[in-house]
């Protein structure tokens, strides 16, 4: 039996980073992996796979060029699987490359194969058997599949296996409208295929301020999505022409392709987890406390298989802090509380803090302030005009709450009010900021002007 310091199960962004944290302090760890690849979701079915493709739909579509130069962008007729998928292919290959070269570089063992607790310190992969002091379980999540769905189908996918299409589809109906859902449709709605987003709920992304996620659904329609809201399938019929989905409402519609994205759940089937004490919760995934330690002490979880938030990004840290209480390193003791959260849709929507509907749920004092794209000289050029930046903060002291943007490069644009937060500053930050010009950036400054005025208003209306 070999022994280690350290087994970890999943080469994800959790699993790579909390092993690469206890080799960085000098000790022993395997790296377990029973797919072909390392990089788990992260890399091969979901975060950068999704991405990648966003920016492909981009280039193929022209959005980012339409109206700019005079020209008429279309997506050419004869797009194939090939030419969409050609670049989250070569990216993906690259970025496994550089987990399998961190795994090297920190002379962490990677065992390949199913690993089966025997006990809660012995991990078999095979004939070979594994002893670990500590453990750490980061296999990720799967997609969920609902019954009565026939994924047996070829045209019928879920969020993992729709990358494996063999053509692209005239029509799709997305029936999910999470992040996953809401991102994919956006991305094939891009490539003019009619696609149609179903959701029983009312509105789009609960987690997002409700005047960003309005603004995202309004973007949507203008891509062409029919955004089918308080709506399910009751029935899914097969043929040879399509698929046929009847709706709650009585309404049916036909298409050539579905993808269904009803949420994720632990994937640990195999892993033997009542041979080491250790169980599913009611909702199908593990249990920690805020050390990421499950019931059994030395057996410590982290990622997506722990549930909310599920990001690559809160995944690895939590995985570090994981590995810094494990062995007493002295080093990352908690993940930041406030963390930004971003939907790779078109546009991009990026969020971190407070949003209007927390705010009034708390009973906090709050005003607001926003900038438009239309209204900023970048967002002119780059012909992003339905972009906006909006600030949230405490009346009357001006303490920042929250950040929220639906533009270009969303997602990079709120780590700028980001570390304004976790500073606790004011919006009087931004004011006292010289930024680029022009950048988009500098739609901070102009928001927090607005802001002020606001907040004037409402001192002024209630002398």
């Amino acid at each position: 039996m070999d022994r280690y310091d350290l087994v970890v199960i999943g080469s994800g962004p959790a699993g790579e980073k909390g092993a690469a944290q206890a080799a960085y302090f000098g000790k022993r760890v395997a790296l377990v992996e029973r797919e072909p690849h390392v990089g788990g979701a992260g890399i091969n079915t979901g975060t950068v796979p999704s991405k990648t493709l966003r920016e492909t739909a981009l280039y193929f579509s022209g959005l980012r060029q339409r109206g700019l130069y005079g020209v008429d962008y279309s997506v050419k007729p004869d797009l194939t699987v090939h030419d969409f998928m050609y670049r989250e292919q070569e990216v993906v290959r690259s970025l496994r490359e550089v987990v399998n070269a961190n795994i090297e570089r920190h002379e962490i063992d990677l065992v390949r194969g199913q690993a089966v607790f025997e006990d809660a310190h012995t991990v078999r992969i095979g004939e070979r058997r594994l002893h670990a002091d500590v453990v750490l379980i980061a296999t990720g999540s799967i997609p969920t599949r609902p019954a009565g769905v026939p994924f047996n189908d070829r045209r019928v996918h879920d969020s993992d296996e729709i990358l494996t299409m063999t053509r692209l589809p005239r029509s799709l109906a997305v029936v999910g409208a999470g992040v996953i859902g809401c991102e994919y449709a956006t991305i094939f709605a891009a490539l003019g295929i009619h696609v149609t987003l179903i959701d029983g709920r009312e509105r789009l992304l609960g987690f997002l301020d409700g005047e960003m996620a309005q603004r995202l659904r309004e973007e949507m329609q203008r891509l062409g999505l029919d955004v089918r809201l308080g709506e399910s399938v009751t029935r899914y019929d097969t043929d040879a022409d399509g698929i046929r989905l009847d709706l709650k409402t009585g309404d049916a519609l036909k298409t050539d392709a579905v993808l269904i994205a009803a949420g994720r759940v632990a994937n640990v089937a195999g892993l033997g987890l009542e041979h080491a004490g250790v169980a599913l919760n009611e909702r199908g995934l593990l249990t920690v406390n805020e050390r990421y330690q499950t019931a059994v002490p030395h057996i410590y979880a982290a990622g997506d298989v722990i549930g909310f938030p599920a990001l690559a990004s809160t995944s690895m840290e939590q995985a570090r802090v994981a590995m810094v209480h494990a062995f007493d390193l002295k080093y990352k003791t908690a993940v930041a509380p406030i963390f930004p959260l971003a939907v790779y849709t078109i546009p991009e929507v990026a969020m971190v803090g407070e949003t209007e509907e927390s705010c009034r749920q708390k009973s906090i004092e709050y005003c607001v302030g926003r900038a438009l794209y239309r209204t900023n000289a970048r967002g002119q050029i780059t012909g992003d005009l339905g972009g906006e930046l909006k600030l949230v903060f405490r009346y009357p002291d001006k303490t920042l709450l929250g950040v929220h943007v639906i533009g270009e490069i969303a997602a990079e644009l709120v780590h700028v009010g980001l570390m304004v937060l976790q500073t606790g500053g004011t919006i009087d930050a931004f004011i006292n900021t010289v930024f680029n010009y022009p950048s988009l950036g500098d739609t901070y400054k102009y928001a927090a002007y607005d802001g002020l005025g606001a907040l004037a208003r409402r001192e002024k209306g209630s002398r």
